[in-house]
């Protein structure tokens, strides 16, 4: 990786619990400029379970080196939060290997109230600290 190269990120954050998750894409755009990294691109998506597309069409990108991914998925009646996030990381997870490019779990849950998933809104920093870390040490 060249020493002064910007690198380049693009953020999946859900509108799902909106309120949360345009919070945390500020925060994370705010760590990115402290990071000397930059959010060149923001897809939302409906919910979480939606992201992989929207990461896939990202990850194809050659000016993105690295995917955050923004949500919150709060506890409900119901096991759907559980079941929700078990399937996102998982496919998280499988994107990055496929395309060799770092995708980080910024997504917070399940099993949280609401008042949880406020407190955790600052988490979204540490997706765009593993996806800059990651993208250094891999040189990408």
């Amino acid at each position: 990786m060249e020493k002064n190269k910007v690198i380049r990120i693009g953020a999946v954050v859900s509108e799902f619990n909106y309120d949360i998750t345009m919070m945390m894409l500020e925060r994370a755009k705010e760590h990115a400029e402290f990071l000397g990294a930059k959010i060149t691109k923001v897809i939302e998506v409906p919910g979480v379970f939606d992201m992989g597309l929207a990461i896939k069409k990202l990850l194809e990108k050659k000016d993105i080196d690295g995917v955050i991914t923004l949500g919150a998925v709060i506890e409900g009646e119901t096991e759907h939060d559980e079941i929700v996030i078990q399937h996102a990381a998982r496919k998280i997870a499988d994107l990055s290997i496929e395309y060799g490019k770092p995708v980080s779990l910024g997504i917070t849950g399940p099993g949280m109230t609401r008042l949880q998933a406020e407190e955790r809104i600052e988490r979204a920093k540490y997706a765009v600290e593993a996806v800059v870390k990651l993208c250094k040490r891999l040189n990408i």
